[in-house]
């Protein structure tokens, strides 16, 4: 099955992003592509969603698997082909924009690797689906559609992918992504390291390893996000509760080091966020 929609350049677009071209290929072991460098001015992005394919990078030949990606930029030199023996399923766009978009991408450090690992590929396939879609039935009619699951693409794969490295310990990640919906249910209640790790049967140590490779913040982080955004929800919807008891309840004992964990994130007191958003919205 080969779908792909291949869409006009706009030469002096007032949209950050547009897609050049969107595709998915699926049981085809003769794909292959040959770019020498210079020959394309757009963004690649190439994943990978089940099968096997190679990628080619300075004279090394890499193996794609399911969940891996490369990203070029513009001009760069691009080799890659599909395994016979296991043809790959994959789904690729080429994008461009105006200066600030490569600004973007740099910022969020994407030209420091070219291959990449999804943490959550179902939700990076869907907004693909979407984008593919939309360009397969109205080509260039909704300009406003395009840029912006455009836009919704690139941010979840600037949130989901993590450069791929040789050693990624793939089904200890997973186990941690599991996790992450009882770690927000339990934010509240006192955070007990050994216990987590032991849930990924792995030590304390290692436990904190991974759940920074994969979420990119300790797990005290990740806790205290979860402790503060119910902080915020409790803040509005009991207006009459002091603010002491929603620290406590929240798992704050200490008014003041909520006070200043709240103001780190949120820029303003407890108080003063209530007064803001308390009545209205």
């Amino acid at each position: 099955m080969q779908r792909q929609s291949l869409l006009l350049t706009l030469p002096h677009s007032p949209y950050f992003c547009l897609p050049e071209s969107v595709g998915h290929y699926e049981d085809h072991p003769e794909h292959t592509v040959s770019r020498e460098a210079g020959a394309l001015n757009n963004f690649n992005i190439h994943f990978v969603v089940s099968g096997k394919g190679y990628v080619e990078i300075d004279g090394e030949t890499h193996t794609l698997g399911p969940g891996d990606a490369v990203f070029y930029f513009p001009l760069q030199k691009q080799r890659y082909y599909s395994s016979k023996d296991d043809p790959w399923s994959n789904r690729w766009f080429h994008f461009y924009g105006d200066g600030l978009l490569g600004d973007f991408l740099v910022n969020q450090e994407l030209h420091r690797s070219q291959l990449w690992t999804l943490r959550q590929t179902d939700l990076w396939i869907g907004a693909h689906e979407e984008l593919l879609v939309e360009a397969e039935e109205y080509r260039m009619l909704r300009p406003h559609r395009l840029t912006t699951l455009t836009y919704a693409l690139l941010t979840l794969f600037v949130e989901q992918a993590v450069p791929r490295t040789n050693g990624k310990s793939t089904s200890s990640g997973n186990r941690i992504l599991e996790l992450l919906p009882l770690m927000q249910k339990e934010a509240v209640q006192p955070f007990e390291l050994d216990r987590w790790a032991g849930l990924v049967g792995v030590s304390p140590h290692y436990f904190c390893k991974l759940f920074r490779g994969v979420m990119e913040m300790t797990p005290m982080d990740f806790i205290t996000r979860c402790r503060l955004q119910t902080a915020k929800q409790w803040l509005l919807e009991r207006q009459a509760a002091p603010i002491g008891q929603i620290a406590m309840e929240a798992g704050y004992p200490s008014v003041s080091y909520f006070n200043r964990r709240f103001m780190a994130h949120e820029g303003m007191t407890p108080t003063a966020y209530r007064q803001l958003y308390g009545v209205g919205g």
